[in-house]
């Protein structure tokens, strides 16, 4: 039998954060964590973290785009 070892909760979170932010954006990401934090770190480096080489005009036109992926044809 294998025993599988557990992964350290802050690899665990930072997974579970890009997988999110890959499948419904960014923002929905954001929205669906603040949810459960009482906030802790700092916003601002993780925002840079996340967003520092994206100008406002490529966030616009992703979440432009998801939006229009989503829509029925």
């Amino acid at each position: 039998m294998k025993i599988d070892l557990l992964k350290p909760l802050s690899e665990v979170n930072h997974q579970a954060i890009r997988l999110l932010s890959e499948q419904i954006g960014v923002v929905d990401t954001f929205r669906f964590v603040n949810q459960f934090t009482t906030g802790h770190g700092n916003y601002t480096e993780e925002r840079d973290t996340l967003l520092g080489h994206l100008t406002l005009r490529e966030i616009v036109s992703a979440i432009e785009k998801k939006h229009s992926d989503q829509l029925p044809d």
